[in-house]
């Protein structure tokens, strides 16, 4: 006699469907506004002199700190809270940070946990390298520029992946 379990869509509470559906909906809506911010802080390519001279205009300076941030939150957001749930409702088990992205790689939510990694000390060379280090701010941020493709694959696996979870 072979027993069979029910699909994992149909033992998720209703505070789990709940919070992988609010995770989605605000994952979405970072990526947008990183998206929008991305678009307009890379209108025009800039090398580190203009850095320095472009952060000097507030408009430009505030484009910076948002694209910082949004891109940073974003990056919390999916690695801190969104894949622990995730794995949670997938009966995977969340553990330590690097557990769980050797996980997400394995599951196909993320293209590569060491490349995950490598944007991490990006947004932490940003927040911190912001002023005194023009050369490595414009490393960073161009670095982080060409990675919001990878966020945005990313967003758009959790989306696929939990919306067949949720069914």
């Amino acid at each position: 006699m072979s027993s069979t379990r029910p699909p994992l869509k149909d033992k998720l509470s209703k505070g789990d469907r709940e919070r992988l559906a609010s995770l989605l909906r605000t994952a979405k809506a970072e990526l947008m506004h990183l998206q929008q911010t991305d678009a307009r802080l890379f209108r025009q390519a800039f090398n580190p002199q203009e850095l320095v001279t472009h952060l000097q205009d507030i408009d430009f300076s505030e484009r910076v700190d948002a694209f910082v941030a949004r891109f940073g939150r974003l990056q919390d957001l999916l690695g801190d809270k969104f894949l622990p749930a995730w794995l949670k409702a997938m009966e995977e088990g969340a553990g330590a940070a690097l557990e769980n992205l050797d996980r997400a790689e394995k599951l196909g939510l993320l293209s590569s946990a060491d490349d995950w990694l490598a944007v991490r000390k990006l947004r932490n060379l940003m927040v911190h390298e912001y002023i005194d280090h023009p050369a490595t701010l414009h490393m960073a941020l161009c670095a982080a520029h060409a990675h919001v493709s990878m966020l945005a694959q990313t967003v758009d696996n959790f989306e696929r992946r939990t919306l067949s979870l949720l069914g």
